[in-house]
């Protein structure tokens, strides 16, 4: 088989483990500017990531994880995600994902002086991703 020349190196590391090492074709990810795709060579670049779900393709074989918050570097043959957190599907308890969603809505929707607004939202995107990736 002949190799491909469109395939490059993902990494997706965490201060816990490394989450995921492997080729990819194509890699879709969200960052605080917006959602990204990437593809080999592409441009340089450094960015921060924000909640969501980071799809990595190979061909026909597609991947997805929850990943919450980090850095994403992006080089012409690799793509490096440093997350907060990166979770597969199967390692996500869907329960407790519902439960933190009400939880946090609850103290948005308190609107009480004491509530860090920004902790809370941040809480709620992190279940919402879970959520999402469950289904």
């Amino acid at each position: 088989m002949a190799e491909d020349k469109n395939i490059f190196k993902v990494e997706i590391v965490t201060p816990d483990r490394v989450f995921y090492t492997g080729d990819a074709t194509f890699i879709e990810f969200n960052t605080t500017e917006g959602e990204i795709g990437v593809y080999k060579n592409h441009i340089p670049l450094t960015t921060v990531l924000a909640p969501g779900v980071v799809t990595i393709t190979n061909g026909e074989d597609v991947k997805e994880a929850a990943v919450h918050a980090g850095f994403a570097q992006i080089l012409g043959d690799r793509v490096r995600l440093m997350a907060e957190i990166a979770e597969w599907p199967d390692e996500i308890d869907e329960r407790r994902a519902e439960e933190a969603k009400k939880r946090a809505q609850e103290r948005i929707n308190s609107k009480a002086a004491a509530i860090d607004m920004k902790r809370a939202e941040f809480a709620l995107r992190r279940a919402l991703v879970r959520i999402e990736i469950k289904h």
